[in-house]
């Protein structure tokens, strides 16, 4: 009997489908909150399929029946009711029987617990005015400052509970209006069996998980951050899957959705399947993923991780262990196929959405348009910056000015994508220590060089990212086992650097030159680019219409006295940032509010002022 239209099969089978979120899994008969589902599930290597739950006691259960030659299976449970556990009885072709939970399941159990859960997505959405506004506030040219969290270790309840969505959106709206931040990025929240893996080894990718309570709980989540003007970016994981043998592995008893050759089919680094990107019907199914978190949970951007693990057939492989590809070279060709499949479909049917890259090679075009031969994403991670300006900073001063290049070296590629600047973190755990820790000298010193650090991030051409407990210089690396280090605040160095913090996102907000031009080599020039024997830097930020912002850095803890700086126009330039004031721990070193352009040329400049540069410093003026 045919269950579903001919339309979804064929789509499915030829790898366009983008809704399966609607045909396959468990869907409702009536409504969401009635009893009564129709099951779907893709194994076409299966002998027969049933459907076991709750409500047939998990006996013989309801058996499915074979839809055309889709490989599609498809029955219907009456009783089926919201809360009913469910799995997929599957006798493979060998005669086996295994249990799987749901591909497509939008609820699961609480880990360790693995079955499906019956669930009811009906929700009533509030957030008309944001989602009407979204193309605007998330267009190149406006600001985006990203804070990256785990939601169970961002802060903990009454005896070490992680908070529920619903306890979390208000206090969460609170710190980010308060810091400044436009936008959050959520580690994996999809459903994943072992919380240390932070949800980077997803099994559900249609589940958000049932740690932090219902699917509609975090709808409300979504909706609450919306009411106060925040973003949300879920972090997204197609580049592999792990092998519990519950969820996708092996899944009809045959390699379905991963590669049948372990050189192609398995990770060698996180010892986890590689998605199968040749396969039609993976590619519905990963792309019909991303699709759901912006449909059904109004999600304003996806970040794709470890895109430089599908990009590359060799990855984190030895010769020997990998299989070129058609032309004899190490380009998967099918997971970029993918990609630009999954961009433009997105960008088809929610234009207004961001697409991120964590891409960590010189991989050309990934956010170039698909239409021009790119991946069409609409940024990347600029990992050169972050390895770059960390290996510089954690430098003791002294040594600097002998590797001025590596704080320089971003201009020469600035522009050849579209860049966030992102402290993440990766650069925060596995015994790295803080960006607090990583930096040299003393107490007073790690600080400002901490300061120095997220004034380069904030005033380079960019949209930005922080980690959670950066933002106030947490002591402590992170562990996912234990909340942010919050009581720190009440010391005025880790308070001052939450401040500086808040004061780059309004400067960063307010100031058109610091975000207009992100992406336009045309929007930033040099004024002091080889003085590494001073270590002092300065560049011109500009756009259209607005004044142009100074930035200027002393990258050591020795004052620079009457520094000339070549500035475009003459008259008053005023002090919008300095990262010495004491209120944000700094020196309280003699910084003017404003001072006078002269006729003094300099750096190619008509005009100039003269400044006494603070130690360990950045700075931002701008034209009265």
């Amino acid at each position: 009997m045919r269950l579903l239209p001919q339309s979804d099969l064929w789509t499915f089978n030829e790898g366009t489908h983008t809704r399966l979120y609607e045909s396959l899994g468990c869907q409702p008969l009536l409504s969401w909150s009635d009893p009564g589902r129709r099951f779907a599930v893709w194994a076409p290597s299966a002998r027969s399929v049933s459907v076991v739950g709750d409500f047939n006691q998990w006996d013989a259960g309801q058996t499915l029946e074979p839809q055309a030659s889709s490989g599609v299976w498809a029955g219907v449970v009456p009783e089926a009711k919201v809360g009913d556990r469910y799995k997929f009885r599957i006798v493979t072709a060998e005669g086996h029987t295994v249990e799987r939970a749901d591909p497509l399941a939008f609820a699961a159990e609480l880990p360790p617990q693995t079955a499906s859960v019956v669930t009811d997505l009906s929700y009533e959405w509030n957030d008309a005015e944001w989602m009407a506004n979204r193309p605007t506030l998330q267009s190149h040219d406006k600001p985006i400052s990203m804070y990256e969290m785990h939601v169970g270790s961002w802060r903990h309840a009454e005896a070490y509970r992680s908070l529920t969505w619903a306890e979390l959106a208000e206090p969460l709206a609170d710190y980010l209006n308060e810091t400044g931040f436009t936008h959050v990025e959520l580690l994996p929240i999809m459903e994943h069996p072992f919380y240390g893996s932070w949800g980077y080894q997803t099994t559900g990718f249609y589940a958000p998980t049932a740690r932090y309570g219902l699917p509609t709980d975090f709808m409300g989540f979504v909706d609450a951050l919306h009411a106060r003007g925040i973003g949300i970016v879920l972090d997204w994981v197609p580049s592999h899957f792990p092998s519990d043998d519950f969820a996708l592995g092996r899944f009809d008893g045959s390699a379905l959705y991963e590669h049948g050759n372990p050189m192609e089919g398995w990770h060698p680094d996180w010892k986890s399947y590689v998605f199968n990107y040749g396969r039609h019907e993976v590619r519905s199914f990963l792309t019909s993923s991303a699709h759901m978190w912006l449909d059904r949970y109004h999600i304003d951007g996806i970040r794709v991780d470890a895109v430089a693990s599908m990009l590359y057939r060799d990855y984190s492989r030895e010769e020997g262990e990998w299989i070129p590809n058609i032309h004899g070279g190490r380009e998967n060709l099918e997971a970029i196929h993918f990609l630009q499949h999954f961009n433009q479909s997105i960008g088809e049917r929610f234009p207004d959405v961001l697409t991120i890259a964590e891409e960590s090679t010189a991989f050309p075009g990934v956010t170039r348009p698909v239409s021009g031969g790119g991946l069409g994403f609409h940024y990347k991670w600029d990992m050169g910056w972050m390895h770059d300006t960390l290996q510089y900073l954690e430098r003791d001063p002294i040594h600097r000015r002998f590797h001025h290049n590596e704080i320089t070296f971003r201009s020469v590629y600035a522009f050849s994508e579209n860049y966030v600047l992102g402290l993440s973190h990766d650069e925060v755990t596995h015994g790295k220590g803080s960006l607090l820790a990583k930096m040299p000298g003393d107490e007073w010193q790690q600080f400002a060089n901490l300061r120095l650090l997220y004034g380069n991030q904030w005033m380079s051409p960019g949209k930005k990212l922080l980690f959670m407990g950066q933002e106030f210089a947490q002591g402590p690396e992170w562990n996912h086992d234990h909340p942010v280090a919050w009581s720190q605040l009440e010391r005025s160095s880790h308070e001052g650097t939450m401040k500086w913090i808040k004061a780059l996102n309004d400067v960063y907000a307010s100031e058109p030159a610091l975000h207009a031009s992100d992406n336009e080599a045309s929007g930033f020039s040099w004024v002091v680019l080889d003085d590494g024997e001073n270590s002092v830097l300065a560049w011109l930020r500009e756009t259209e219409d607005a004044r142009p912002v100074l930035c200027i850095f002393n990258l050591t803890p020795i004052p620079r006295s009457t520094y000339r700086l070549g500035v475009p126009t003459d008259g008053e330039w005023e002090l919008l940032v300095n990262s010495d004031d004491p209120e944000f721990g700094g020196s309280d070193s003699d910084v003017a509010a404003s001072y006078t352009a002269d006729k003094h040329g300099a750096h190619g400049r008509a005009h100039s002022i003269v400044i006494d540069l603070p130690p360990l410093s950045a700075i931002a003026l701008a034209p009265k």
